[in-house]
């Protein structure tokens, strides 16, 4: 990765190395049992002896935000609801010093057991990575957010809090006719909770993730240090908190690429019976220069009467054909699209489209057609959010599995996976789209297959707690392990993205070449652990200095 530090630790022989690794990591602490009903579950390591101690010194602080040290379930609780750890305080930052101010204080406490820390945005994490057991969770949608600052010219951005959210940014940079090139696919996320993993969706393909769309950030390190970093001034931390999991510093300001916005979308969606067929115009399609802005797909395995479920928010282009489709009950692969335009752009729109579904290979019969505008297509899994709300199907245990596959394996994994492991996708969506490599920075800390074009593959379940059958947390878990299992007997090289693991020398494998980099980087920024312990990749550290 080229840093100076990293250069240090190639300079110094191998059992420098492994004394350095032995003196700042230990192993993580075991996994808890997610194959259970038990949805209150705690590690398995001992609670504070001197819990009350660590209240009152934190009580100390003074801050122009402050602590809450009761009624703190709600941090103990993620989008994935199988991890529910109790922290011992809450802070609501109004400042980036009261986050400073903190991390310093437990810093300065002295002797173990210390304080961890834990960013926590909207809690959309799977397994507990924003929570802090006995530790402190920083609230940063607390955290007072100045006006957001977007500069237009040649070079547009907008400089926004880490706690702000991107539907926020959205509606505030489409007042200039701008907005973010990249997004994930629900937008009531923290800027600094996806800036931390990637942030992935269907125009990665073309602008890469959210992290190659920065600027520059703010970062309050695991010393206390507030620090603004570029690619150009203290590129080591800026590249190393982009996708670094959260393990080098807390996000609090950062500023964000923007390029011109549409005000329409037309949206598309078709259907392929055969894989091979579907993933080679998914590929020709992300490698051509005139294309879609948008490229996603998904896998449809036992879902009759489809596409009368999708005439509620699309047209089919031909509707007699679309009324004789019928499925055989085959494994279906959606290829869905879109093109961003403005209404006086309808009839060349139309004849571009025109122009790009020729070179398809879809069923004919399956065109569906949509025209929505640019806040509704990028706000769309917000509007399913507040259906499943309203059925109370939201606050539920959401088991997810996410990988990144390389192309040259792609094929293997969907003939094995598809075809023999999932046979009901019930539970939830199956999304599945190739991205160019190309578009990815290989600076930062995500981590990705060596290849050139990546497949992200999705498993979006959703588990009923009391149930014991297919829609369970046990039987989907237990899906889960045996697709990571099967990518690992067939050496796919997969990654996992919004990784988890069990153990540290996974964690090493994960990272593979840039495990040095990483090991060298918390050293570095964060030298006793204390940040997101969520992510159990190190535990607290002993001071080496």
């Amino acid at each position: 990765m080229g840093s100076p530090a990293s250069g240090f630790l190639k300079q110094n022989n191998v059992m420098l190395l492994r004394f350095f690794m032995i003196l700042v990591l230990s192993c993580i602490p075991r996994r808890t049992n997610l194959c259970s009903n038990h949805f209150f579950d705690t590690p398995k390591i001992p609670p504070h002896s001197d819990s009350s101690s660590l209240v009152l010194s934190l009580k100390t602080l003074t801050l122009d935000g402050y602590f809450n040290f009761e009624n703190l379930e709600h941090a103990a609780k993620d989008f994935g609801n199988t991890y529910h750890y109790l922290p011992i305080a809450v802070l609501h930052p109004k400042s980036v010093s009261d986050i400073s101010s903190t991390i310093k204080h437990i810093l300065d406490m002295g002797s173990a057991p210390k304080l961890t820390v834990a960013a926590r945005g909207r809690g959309h994490s799977l397994q507990g990575q924003a929570q802090a057991y006995q530790g402190v969770v920083i609230n940063m949608e607390s955290l007072e957010r100045p006006s957001m600052y977007v500069i237009t010219g040649e070079v547009p951005y907008v400089d926004v809090s880490g706690g702000e959210l991107w539907i926020n940014i959205l509606h505030e940079t489409l007042k200039y006719g701008l907005s973010p090139k990249s997004w994930t696919d629900y937008l009531h996320l923290t800027v600094g909770g996806t800036l931390s993993n990637a942030g992935i969706s269907g125009q990665a393909f073309r602008h890469g993730p959210q992290i190659n769309n920065v600027y520059q950030l703010e970062v309050v390190t695991g010393r206390g240090e507030v620090i603004t970093c570029s690619d150009k001034k203290n590129a080591d931390l800026f590249y190393g908190v982009l996708g670094g999991l959260g393990q080098f510093g807390i996000i609090t300001r950062a500023r964000i690429s923007l390029g011109p916005a549409d005000k329409m979308v037309k949206w598309i969606r078709v259907l392929y019976s055969e894989f091979s067929t579907f993933s080679n115009d998914q590929e020709h399609l992300i490698s051509s220069e005139n294309s879609f802005d948008y490229i996603e797909g998904f896998v449809i395995i036992n879902r009759t009467g489809l596409l009368n479920n999708w005439r509620s928010s699309f047209n089919p282009k031909d509707p007699i054909q679309a009324s004789q489709f019928s499925s055989d009950g085959k494994i279906l692969y959606c290829l869905e699209m879109a093109k961003y335009f403005n209404p006086e752009e309808t009839d060349s729109l139309n004849q571009n489209i025109e122009k790009l579904l020729s070179e398809l290979n879809y069923i004919p019969s399956t065109l569906f057609l949509s025209k929505v505008s640019y806040v509704e297509f990028l706000n769309r899994v917000h509007t399913s959010e507040m259906k499943l709300r309203s059925k109370g199907l939201w606050e539920v245990p959401h088991p997810w599995l996410n990988l990144l596959i390389p192309k040259s394996r792609i094929f293997d994994f969907a003939q094995e996976v598809f075809g023999n492991i999932v046979k009901d996708n019930s539970n939830g969506p199956i999304l599945i789209y190739p991205v160019n490599k190309a578009k990815w920075n290989n600076r930062t800390s995500m981590v990705t297959p060596e290849e050139d074009i990546i497949y992200l593959v999705a498993f979006l379940s959703s588990a009923l707690p009391s149930s014991t059958g297919t829609d369970g947390l046990e039987h989907i878990m237990t899906q889960n392990q045996r697709i990571l299992d099967f990518c690992a007997k067939a050496q796919l090289g997969a990654k996992q993205y919004l990784p988890h693991y069990s153990s540290q020398n996974e964690w090493q494998d994960h990272f593979g070449p840039q495990w040095e980099t990483f090991v060298q980087r918390k050293s570095a920024y964060d030298p006793l652990a204390i940040l997101a312990p969520g992510q159990r990749i190190f535990q607290q550290a002993i001071s080496i200095s």
